[in-house]
């Protein structure tokens, strides 16, 4: 896989020519911003001191203001869409009022839940915020030593915002220590502001809107972004594609710019052969713009 800069994120007055190859292929840049090698090293898998995989939730107060009042009760390895946090939730208000999850994250790693808890004015509710088991496995992740997330909560039947909590985070009683270490294996795309954003080449399965450039998304800035892609081309010609990733600060995501099938037939493509895009890269809470990359190619 040959990757190409167009150009550097950031205007300089000196510029120098990089390049090297391995297996994930050739990077070649014309910019002193993107100094790290298109190819990285492999990271050890991460170590634990328990090998079990238990996980052992203790009960465990998340939230208790503005009458609402939520605790983690235990842990399910069975849930619907993969591992869950058991929670009881009470209502003490007089609004009906439905109980949401966001900006959740495993082992460092951003991961999607599965919560929407209804609970009437004045009642409790049990029920468990699922992490998707899909997320989990495409990032690696065999043993949960902490989960974060925030919860957004909203008034039933209007949608009024309610409480948008702090992030809070449980952890696995049965991990005495975890160490933290990521893939970051494969092909560097953009490299600035304390985000990487890597290529992980084409998977080998598309999702139903059409296949998928796997990507690796580090945020070490602090705050939290959005990663979008503009002005996608394929093989030359232009494409619709779908990718919106939010990262948390010191966070980590594996996520998929996704082809539109349809747009492939049209254009006749049956193999992707070069992929051009830019990134385009926001504060998520303020939406103020942090970068707009140059156009970068990837040749396969």
């Amino acid at each position: 896989m040959l990757i190409g800069f167009a150009g550097c994120a950031n205007d300089t007055n000196q510029t120098h020519e990089e390049t090297s190859s391995s297996n994930y292929g050739q990077v070649t840049t014309q910019s002193s911003e993107i100094t790290a090698s298109g190819s990285l090293e492999a990271q050890e898998p991460a170590q634990t001191s328990q090998e079990s995989g238990e996980v052992i939730i203790n009960e465990q107060v998340l939230v208790d203001e503005n009458g609402i009042k939520i605790t983690a009760t235990g842990f399910d390895e069975g849930g619907i869409f993969g591992p869950g946090i058991k929670l009881l939730i009470e209502n003490n208000t007089d609004t009906d009022l439905t109980v949401q999850a966001r900006n959740a994250s495993v082992n460092g790693y951003m991961i999607d839940t599965s919560i929407s808890a209804e609970v009437v004015a004045g009642k409790k509710a049990n029920d468990t915020i699922d992490f998707m088991e899909s997320d989990l496995e495409t990032c690696g992740i065999t043993t949960l030593a902490d989960f974060e997330f925030s919860f957004h909560i909203f008034s039933t039947d209007d949608w009024q915002e309610y409480l948008d909590t702090p992030i809070v985070q449980v952890k696995n009683a049965s991990v005495d220590s975890y160490n933290y270490e990521y893939d970051d294996t494969g092909t560097l795309l953009y490299e600035g502001e304390g985000i990487r954003i890597i290529s992980k080449g084409m998977a080998e399965e598309g999702s139903f809107l059409g296949p998928n450039l796997k990507l690796f998304i580090e945020n070490l800035s602090q705050q939290g972004i959005t990663v979008q892609a503009r002005d996608v081309s394929v093989n030359g010609f232009m494409v619709d594609t779908s990718l919106s990733a939010e990262v948390l600060p010191n966070k980590r995501a594996n996520t998929e710019l996704t082809l539109i099938e349809s747009d492939l037939e049209e254009n006749g493509i049956a193999a992707v052969n070069e992929i051009e895009l830019s990134f385009h890269i926001f504060e998520s809470e303020s939406w103020n713009d942090i970068i707009d990359t140059e156009k970068i190619t990837i040749t396969f």
